[in-house]
């Protein structure tokens, strides 16, 4: 795996914990998850960077927004008790998929 995919995997994580942060923010009102929500979109930002320098553009976004819903709609119904219906589950089965075809199939992001 090239140093660029696994900045990618920073960077997901990153716009992950911040995404999470933000909902526990409540609007910035809670200082302690408002500063998480800076400091690691900050570091998202700057992970994706390097990534471009390497990955093609639309493939580092396709992949890092895919996992990222995906990993949030995780948190949000494991941590904040939120509901997934059949259609929900689908779209996030459908987003993986997509994902997994990029990664397989695709030779956009070779170098």
């Amino acid at each position: 795996m090239s140093s660029g995919y696994l900045y990618l995997i920073a960077a997901i994580a990153a716009e992950v914990i911040a995404t999470s942060a933000l909902k526990a923010s409540d609007g910035f009102s809670r200082p302690g998850p408002s500063v998480v929500v800076v400091v690691f979109y900050g570091l998202a930002f700057w992970c994706l960077s390097i990534v471009l320098k390497t990955v093609p553009v639309g493939v580092a976004y396709a992949i890092w927004s895919g996992l990222g819903i995906v990993l949030v709609t995780l948190i949000a119904w494991i941590v904040f008790k939120q509901s997934l219906d059949a259609a929900a589950l689908a779209g996030i089965g459908l987003i993986v998929a997509g994902v997994a075809v990029l990664q397989v199939f695709s030779k956009s992001g070779a170098h």
